[in-house]
């Protein structure tokens, strides 16, 4: 079974503003296990942040300017979860989004749907823990996963973030760091038995990144900053 885990950054809440996305970032999973096929990008959104935004994603249009239009990779992003399923935490948001950069470009390329099975784990936290906070951070917590640094919200971290959460969430494999890797869909021939064991002996250990209290309390003090100066903070709700 082939599983995308995506995230997106936008330059603000509501598409129908006009917001558009900036990053994308997804992780393979085959058979519940981490391929290393990743897709990331950032994109040229051709407009400016709305206040708040500017400071969680951590991304400036100047760093932006040369990236390339969401028309320029919306194949190859689409090629690479077509027949998947999609993992996304609050899927609104980003299918939203990702939706409406499509029918930008035009109707041919459809919608979301047309590739891809979605798959919701904010819906599936507030049925498994039903009047709790059920935020990306909140489950990280809540599940024992590896704690990283969010102090600025990256795509490809949340993804990497959200697919620990969802494998502790359905029971599974966890990222303990002693399974190999599965094989990337992009590479289907199997490995010789001799290379997979070469391979798990070079295999380098993924890097821990902690937190400490007064860091994760800085994080959550800036986002409350933006809920009250912005009205609403999506990233301190759902993400």
């Amino acid at each position: 079974m082939r599983q995308i885990v995506l995230d997106t950054e936008t330059t603000g809440l509501e598409w129908r503003n006009g917001n558009r996305v900036v990053e994308i970032g997804c992780v393979e999973l085959i058979e519940r296990r981490l391929t290393g096929n990743n897709f990331h990008v950032y994109l040229n959104p051709e407009r400016d942040f709305e206040e708040g935004a500017r400071e969680v994603t951590g991304l400036s249009l100047e760093f932006l300017a040369d990236k390339p239009l969401f028309a320029d990779v919306a194949e190859s992003f689409l090629d690479y979860i077509r027949g998947a399923e999609l993992i996304i935490h609050n899927a609104k948001f980003d299918v939203g989004f990702l939706n409406a950069e499509l029918a930008g470009i035009g109707p041919q390329l459809g919608t979301i749907a047309d590739y891809a099975e979605v798959l919701d784990t904010l819906d599936m936290a507030r049925k498994r823990w039903p009047g709790q906070r059920n935020s990306l951070d909140a489950l990280v917590k809540r599940l024992g996963v590896e704690v990283r640094d969010r102090t600025y919200h990256g795509a490809l971290l949340d993804a990497g973030i959200l697919a620990d959460v969802y494998l502790a969430m359905t029971g599974g494999q966890s990222e303990l760091g002693f399974d190999l890797p599965a094989e990337s869909s992009s590479q289907p021939e199997a490995r010789p038995s001799s290379e997979i064991l070469h391979f798990q002996m070079l295999q380098a250990p993924r890097p821990r990144v902690l937190v400490s209290d007064e860091e994760h309390a800085a994080h959550q003090a800036r986002l409350e900053a933006i809920e009250k100066k912005a009205g609403q903070c999506l990233w301190l709700q759902e993400n």
